[in-house]
């Protein structure tokens, strides 16, 4: 078979980037090479990682990265929400609309491919063993909180635009669910949320639920499962990470969880806007000790990935200090190596993990 080959060498799947938010929010032309961003942002103070990206499409071929899960973000906030957003889901849809614009514009200029189903995963995966880097970057289409769904004829259509995976909610409490830093539960809409996700055979992303949400996330929806970009709560204590008892489900359930590269998930005692990768010592070395703990609860490696979250807010003031752009990725496979990974293991850890969940998730 040559369909679905996953020979290419050294090949990454990354389970989650904002690439979109990168193009539309912060005004980055991923065309650009990551330091002629870094000299564009040159004294810019409007976000804390101005001049410190680590993502671009050069640097993505760089590393080997054919395939990534990309967002569609935008956050409905009422006024008494934490961290706010914007003043209505009409708003929010007309952002992720935006950013579904510039994706579509980048597929027209051969800089990237739209996954929707097995065949396009196949024949991207046969282009990637031919060609690595003479391809366009392969993307999944997902939408990082649901807010901007005004209704359920948004979420069809968004279907019917390349939407497979959805995680309903981002921080605070949201429209389907309750996020990071806030509890309670999904509620009827919640629920009506994940039965037409479930008719519309698309993948639940569990990142960012709060404990209640999660739970009964998993209990309502019978479909494919995974966590594009989470850490674990026993090795730093914060509610945006996965307790073991959730680890417990999700390996019940045949997920993948990716293995996020923002500091504060990856160390405890983490200060955003005080600590620094150069004093922390904060490496790649940490995200494996993530990885490590999920496996010994797993029994086996087929569970972990990557799901950087690189540039998603954040960049090398706040990321591994081994992280100089996103192309040093391929440090991984060695670390695992030092580790005791077998080659089946990294393997399946760099790529073919989320290759084996999108083909029992995809149709």
């Amino acid at each position: 078979m040559t369909g679905g080959s996953t020979r290419v060498n050294n090949l990454i799947v990354d389970g989650h980037l904002d690439l979109s938010m990168n193009a539309i929010d912060w005004n980055r032309d991923l065309r650009m090479t990551v330091s002629e961003i870094r000299k564009l942002e040159s004294g810019m103070t409007d976000f804390p990682d101005r001049g410190n990206n680590v993502v671009s499409f050069d640097e993505m071929k760089k590393g080997r990265i054919g395939l990534c899960f990309a967002t569609l973000i935008a956050r409905y906030a009422k006024p008494s929400h934490p961290l706010g957003g914007w003043r209505s889901p009409e708003q929010a849809w007309a952002q992720t609309s935006a950013q579904l614009s510039w994706y579509k514009e980048m597929e027209r200029q051969n800089y990237l491919t739209l996954i929707r189903n097995i065949n396009e995963l196949d024949s991207h995966l046969d282009k990637l063993h031919t060609n690595l880097s003479n391809s366009p970057l392969g993307y999944l289409l997902t939408l990082e909180g649901a807010d901007s769904l005004v209704t359920f004829e948004h979420l069809y259509q968004r279907h019917e635009e390349g939407l497979r995976a959805i995680g309903p909610a981002h921080y605070g409490p949201g429209t389907y669910a309750y996020g990071t830093d806030s509890e309670g539960s999904i509620g009827a809409k919640g629920k009506e949320l994940l039965t037409k996700m479930d008719e519309l055979h698309m993948i639940l992303d569990v990142t960012h639920l709060c404990d209640t949400s999660f739970w009964e996330a998993i209990e309502v929806f019978k479909g494919p499962v995974w966590a594009s970009h989470s850490n674990c709560r026993s090795l730093v204590n914060h509610n945006r990470q996965f307790s073991d008892d959730q680890i417990r489900v999700l390996i019940e359930r045949d997920a993948v969880i990716g293995m996020a590269l923002d500091a504060w998930m990856m160390v405890p005692g983490w200060q955003r806007a005080v600590s620094h990768p150069s004093h922390t010592d904060v490496t790649l070395s940490h995200m494996v000790d993530h990885m490590d703990h999920i496996c010994s609860i797993a029994g086996n490696a087929n569970h972990i990935a990557l799901g950087t979250d690189l540039d998603g807010g954040f960049g090398k003031e706040q990321c591994p200090s081994d992280i100089k752009t996103i192309a040093d990725l391929q440090k991984v496979p060695v670390l695992l190596a030092q580790r005791g990974y077998s080659d089946r293991d990294v393997r399946g850890i760099m790529h073919q993990n989320w290759i084996r969940k999108l083909r029992t998730s995809l149709i």
